[in-house]
C-alpha cells in the first residue's frame, strides 16, 4: 500500500458522484495554528489518504509518529484494510503539547510497504 497524501484539516466530507465515484472534500487545510498563550495543547485532525494497488493484499498497519526536535511526543498505530485497487483513508487526532511556539512533525508510515510522508504542524503566537 502507498500513502497518497497527508494533511491537517478542519473538516472532511465524502460525496458520491455519477460513476459511481467518490469525492473527498477537504476543508481548512493547514500547517500552522495560532495559539493565544503557551503552554498549549492542540488536537488537530490529520487525514491520510492511502492507495492499495490491485495486486496488494489490502491489509496494513498505519503508524503516525509525532516528533519535536527529534523527540517523540505522540504515536498512533492502527491496523486497517483497503479493497485492492481502491483508495482509503486514516484519521488521527493526536493530543500535542506545545510548551512554546514551535513545530511538531507527523511521520506517517505504512509499515509493510515503508511508504512514508512527513507533515509539519507549527504552533505560532497569535498575532505573529
Amino acid at each position: 500500500m502507498e500513502i497518497v497524501a497527508a494533511l491537517f484539516v478542519e473538516n472532511i466530507e465524502f460525496r458520491q458522484v455519477p460513476g459511481p465515484s467518490t469525492r473527498i472534500d477537504l476543508g481548512g487545510v493547514f500547517f500552522s495554528q495560532a495559539v493565544a498563550s503557551f503552554p498549549a495543547q492542540l488536537t488537530p485532525h490529520l487525514v491520510v489518504l492511502v492507495r492499495a494497488p490491485a495486486d496488494d493484499t489490502g491489509v496494513g498497519t498505519f503508524e503516525a509518529v509525532f516528533t519535536r526536535n527529534g523527540d517523540e511526543v505522540a504515536r498512533n498505530v492502527q491496523q486497517f484494510s483497503v479493497e485492492p485497487g481502491k483508495f482509503g483513508y486514516r484519521l488521527v487526532r493526536p493530543e500535542l503539547e506545545f510548551p512554546e511556539p514551535g513545530t511538531v512533525e507527523a511521520r506517517c508510515t505504512i509499515t509493510e510497504s515503508g511508504s512514508s510522508v512527513v507533515v509539519p504542524l507549527t504552533a505560532i503566537t497569535m498575532g505573529s
